[in-house]
């Protein structure tokens, strides 16, 4: 029996259109819950785990970047974008185009973790894919509304 009939069923008195509007609302509202405290999550690794090493020039950090060549400005300007894109997936508007960009930065990721660093900790940033990925999805809706802002201030 699905979920939509128990509710019937449990409650035959009221109209089936209202118990299936409630059952989708209650399921709407967890699902919001649950992506707000991922969105809480990924902006707090993003701040606090990621960014936050490389523009205090954490010794792991600046050893990973002059590997690469790109040195310290390197390191500090991924830092920045990261804690850029940690600030903004908490801002509503800002929350889809967040996600894009943070995932856009982890592609970037994957490409040098295997090119130069022989994969080591490559299996990171297609983790953090998923979700960053999800987010996108869901907010996109924002993105008409920031697009009204932008048109709107230009």
């Amino acid at each position: 029996m699905s979920e939509t009939t128990a509710s019937v069923t449990a409650a035959p008195s009221s109209p089936a259109g209202v118990v299936i509007a409630e059952s989708a609302t209650a399921r709407g509202r967890r699902a919001r819950i649950a992506l707000r405290g991922l969105q809480i999550l990924l902006a707090l690794f993003y701040a606090a785990a990621s960014a936050l090493p490389k523009l205090i020039g954490h010794a792991s950090g600046a050893e990973y970047f002059d590997k690469l060549g790109w040195g310290s400005v390197g390191m500090y300007t991924i830092g920045a974008l990261e804690l850029a894109g940690a600030v903004a997936l908490l801002i509503p508007v800002l929350q889809s185009v967040a996600a894009v960009a943070l995932g856009a930065l982890m592609v970037g990721a994957f490409i040098v973790q295997t090119a130069v660093f022989d994969g080591e900790h490559a299996a990171t940033p297609l983790i953090l894919l998923v979700p960053l990925a999800l987010i996108a999805w869901a907010r996109r809706g924002q993105n008409a509304e920031l697009l009204r802002l932008l048109r709107r201030g230009a």
